[in-house]
């Protein structure tokens, strides 16, 4: 397949210097890249994850009762002077 590709300059300079140290033709460099590069990026989407799990802490029974009225709940657990 033919297709024109837009590389960024920085993308550039490293292809550049990497053909210049292997004197691989351009092309070559591009696709061994590009091939390389979607082997890990597939190769690192099937790996299956570790499952996160947090622990759970008991803190006891809550204070406040209702907490619709954050006023009073902020009386009743910094005291009256919360304001």
């Amino acid at each position: 397949m033919r297709t024109t590709l837009t590389l960024e300059d920085d993308v550039t300079v490293m292809l550049k210097k990497v053909q210049h140290e292997l004197h691989l033709p351009f092309k070559k460099l591009i696709n061994d890249s590009i091939r390389e590069g979607l082997s890990r990026f597939t190769a690192h989407k099937s790996k299956p994850r570790k499952r996160f799990e947090t622990q759970s802490v008991s803190v006891g029974e809550c204070f406040v009762h209702n907490l619709d009225n954050i006023s009073e709940v902020l009386a009743i657990t910094e005291g009256e002077s919360y304001k």
